[in-house]
């Protein structure tokens, strides 16, 4: 019987700022001049950290409220993750990412030694390739992705890079090696995403955080706080936003659930069509 259920790519890159993504991602810009992918801008929860903001993005649900609001607090997460619904409901899933998502879904602390390659069909994440080095190379990154993928067909694909941040903490937001790190995703993005596109994935290019230019992140900053969202195909009604309006970071959780066919989790917040 051929597997019809929709297969959904989630790109976080970490660290990357709404103005940077729409000045340096030539790439996923002609894709929105082209009407194949829409953008939009969204405001990240507070703090504006890593692991707090991963817990964001696939739970759906705040700090206050999950328990995650610090990078150094590693325990496995205590609410249902897309990943978890994902898994409950026979879909495929696999991750190509930083070890702090590892650590929230699947497995806490992370021993690099036997924790890097995971495949567990009783996990959360069944299949996960788990980087622990902030200067793991993005183009290794997008090809360790790929190789989940095409080897299990995954109908749930999360892949999160760390070049854009590492670059951003040691030479700030607004430098050159920044710039450089953004633009260098885009050209791996202009790679794989016509073939993913190709394959009718539903495709998700986001951030947790931005960047400032002093090279920190995790307060209330436009620059640490709004990053892009890009949609490849036709978008919701519900993501119909006023001009200058940004889009809550949480929604991301339950719009992942809705492309994959999955019921949100209770804690999730509603989404709406505005028709």
């Amino acid at each position: 019987m051929t597997d019809t259920s929709p297969r959904l790519i989630v790109v976080v890159l970490d660290g990357l700022r709404y103005d940077s993504a729409r000045k340096y991602l030539g790439y996923m810009e002609h894709l929105v001049e082209q009407g194949q992918v829409h953008c939009y801008r969204v405001q990240s929860e507070l703090p504006s950290l890593s692991r707090p903001l991963y817990e964001v993005l696939l739970t759906g649900t705040p700090a206050a409220k999950n328990g995650i609001t610090a990078n150094h607090i590693v325990r496995l997460s205590q609410e249902q993750s897309v990943f978890g619904l994902a898994a409950k409901a026979g879909l495929r899933t696999a991750a190509a990412a930083y070890h702090w998502v590892s650590e929230l879904y699947n497995s806490a602390p992370f021993n690099p030694i036997t924790d890097r390659h995971q495949h567990d069909e009783s996990k959360p994440i069944q299949h996960g390739i788990f980087y622990f080095e902030d200067q793991y190379p993005d183009s290794h990154l997008f090809v360790d992705a790929e190789n989940l993928r095409a080897t299990y067909d995954p109908h749930f694909l999360y892949i999160h890079t760390m070049n854009i941040d590492d670059a951003g903490h040691k030479h700030g937001g607004e430098s050159k090696p920044y710039e450089a790190s953004v633009r260098a995703v885009d050209g791996m993005l202009a790679t794989l995403m016509p073939l993913w596109m190709s394959q009718g994935c539903r495709i998700i290019v986001t951030a947790d955080h931005g960047m400032n230019a002093a090279g920190y992140h995790g307060g209330t900053e436009p620059e640490e706080r709004h990053v892009p969202l890009y949609i490849c195909g036709e978008a919701p009604d519900l993501l119909t936003v006023s001009d200058g309006e940004a889009l809550p970071q949480l929604m991301l959780a339950p719009l992942m659930c809705r492309y994959l066919g999955l019921e949100p989790s209770e804690r999730m917040i509603a989404l709406v069509d505005k028709r």
